[in-house]
């Protein structure tokens, strides 16, 4: 379970690369995003990975894992220390 959303921040390297990941697949498969969202919380940027785990190619499917990876491991690291 990832704690808190709202006493969560996200690693700013971490947010830039989500960034990245939504900006190249918003057309490919994330066509239902608003071109001005971006995930925010933890809970919306998992739900966002699955989508490009789920619809994207190959390639997609292994940026979003590490992310996710990266972002549990992030979370599990703050939990922890709290």
């Amino acid at each position: 379970m990832l704690p808190c959303e709202s006493a969560m921040t996200l690693d700013p390297a971490l947010e830039a690369q989500v960034r990245s990941l939504v900006d190249e697949y918003r057309g490919r498969c994330l066509w239902f995003l608003r071109s001005d969202y971006y995930p925010s919380t933890s809970e919306e940027i998992l739900r966002v990975l699955r989508w490009i785990r789920a619809r994207g190619d190959k390639e997609a499917f292994q940026r979003a894992g590490k992310i996710e990876e990266w972002l549990s491991r992030t979370s599990s690291e703050k939990s922890a220390a709290s």
